[in-house]
């Protein structure tokens, strides 16, 4: 049983009666508190994982995928918290290095840049192909997905076996 006891303060002087001290039974409180405790751990629910669905094709020797070169925007995962971004072919693309930190603002400036070119057509959304390379962090690559979701993108590919050489070169001469 649960009790709580108070101390006397003071002597009794002589012609007073002394009070005692009150007696307070806390077992009702333990019993409640005891109650709340195992309601609410069986009616909440544990916290679930929030996990990206990322599915790859897979292997086809003889297989193009050709993708419109005017919104398409590739993103390289290098060393460092680094990558680098293009749009269109790598032919002709004029490849940019940024930070993992920058990346978000080049594909919301890229998206509007697309969706300006094709007069804001909602069938032509912006296509982000994200190559991670062998140098790039897990971290890195998990919050590019992130980023796909939270800027709205559509479609999405991941290419790790598809790095083109003049994409290793550039990179290479970077650093990356």
């Amino acid at each position: 049983m649960a009790t709580l006891n108070e101390s006397q303060r003071g002597k009794s002087t002589k012609g007073r009666m002394s009070k005692t001290a009150p007696r307070v039974d806390l077992t009702a409180m333990v019993d409640l508190m005891f109650l709340l405790t195992t309601f609410f751990m069986l009616t909440t629910s544990l916290g679930t994982l929030n996990a990206a669905d990322i599915a790859k094709p897979d292997q086809c020797d003889h297989c193009t995928m050709d993708y419109p070169a005017s919104r398409t925007m590739t993103v390289l995962l290098g060393k460092n918290n680094k990558a680098v971004s293009y749009l269109g072919t790598t032919e002709n693309a004029k490849m940019q290095t940024t930070t993992i930190t920058n990346l978000p603002a080049e594909i919301a400036a890229n998206k509007i840049r697309v969706e300006k070119a094709h007069g804001n057509n909602p069938s032509k959304y912006m296509i982000v192909i994200i190559k991670p390379t062998e140098t790039a962090k897990f971290q890195n690559f998990v919050d590019v997905i992130d980023e796909m979701k939270i800027a709205g993108i559509k479609s999405y590919s991941i290419d790790d076996q598809n790095i083109s050489s003049s994409e290793k070169d550039f990179m290479k001469a970077r650093g990356l």
